[in-house]
């Protein structure tokens, strides 16, 4: 029996648009940039600087002397360069120890102290409250001399990192406040049940504070990352000494006036040094904004 191979209709061809349906999809265009118009300006003018970088670290050390935007061709060797410059990994370690190190010991030494400004009540609260508040208006360079001398005289770590390391495992007066205006936001029930339940201020801020708490931490702990990943008047002052303990910020510096004129060696290794904290900002944003939101729920 012959069978019979049934033809598939043809697929209607979609009519094309009309010209109000044009019309009006140009409107919601316009209208979208008008409405988004201030976003995208300020983007692109946070954006375009860190283009210009990037594609000036590509260039060749002719072209960076030009007008020219787009490198006649790409330069990736600057990169590689710039890893073979002596120093430059030492200034990475050091940089990583700074931040890391420091930022584990701000927020375990600023958590507690927060928990008991937020949740406790005891004589000279207020008083407490008004000194962390004033220690975050107090510029550290109004410091600096008698904290140098303590460091040189007494301790003899002048020439190292742990002069700033060290003050850190002490608690952060803007990390505490942070902290504490986000603890607010804690209902209290919670606590009441876990104490209820046995357990003591420790555990319930373990296992309790701590957990809920996890985006005010996050943002400190951001903060505090990027402050002494960017610090370059800290190692100027106590490592300038020593070029074995510079960090990126300050060895940056030391390889522009090395540098001077090789633009292309200098913005790769700008590139090199902002790429750390784009990425990381990038990955903890949602918890990073979620936290400083919070913050500013309950004064």
């Amino acid at each position: 029996m012959a069978q019979v191979l049934e033809r598939k209709p043809a697929p209607a061809k979609t009519p094309p648009p009309t010209p109000a349906a044009r019309a009006a999809r140009r409107r919601a265009v316009l209208h979208w940039i008008g409405v988004h118009s201030l976003g995208i300006a300020a983007a692109l003018f946070f954006v375009l600087p860190f283009v210009f970088v990037v594609l000036t670290s590509l260039m060749s050390n002719q072209q960076t002397l030009t007008r020219d935007l787009i490198p006649h061709t790409w330069e990736w060797s600057n990169y590689r360069e710039v890893f073979d410059t002596p120093g430059f990994l030492t200034w990475w370690k050091n940089t990583l120890i700074y931040a890391g190190l420091g930022t584990v010991l701000v927020v375990v030494s600023s958590v507690p102290v927060a928990y008991a400004l937020a949740k406790f009540r005891f004589k000279g609260q207020r008083l407490a409250m008004m000194l962390v508040i004033s220690m975050m208006m107090l510029p550290p360079q109004v410091i600096i001399i008698p904290m140098y001398l303590f460091w040189a005289k007494q301790w003899d770590l002048t020439g190292s990192l742990w002069p700033l390391i060290i003050p850190m495992a002490f608690g952060d007066a803007f990390a505490i406040f942070l902290l504490r205006q986000f603890l607010l936001t804690i209902p209290q029930e919670y606590l009441d049940s876990a104490r209820v339940d046995g357990c003591g201020e420790l555990r319930t801020l373990l296992t309790v504070v701590v957990p809920m708490a996890k985006p005010g931490i996050a943002a400190v702990a951001l903060f505090q990352f990027f402050y002494a990943w960017n610090d370059y008047f800290g190692p100027q002052i106590y490592t300038s000494e020593n070029p074995a303990a510079w960090t990126l910020s300050y060895g940056l510096e030391s390889f522009k006036g090395a540098h001077h004129t090789d633009w292309n060696l200098t913005m790769a290794a700008t590139v090199l040094v902002m790429a750390p904290v784009i990425i990381v900002f990038f990955f903890a944003q949602k918890a990073f904004v979620e936290g400083v939101t919070l913050t500013g729920v309950k004064g």
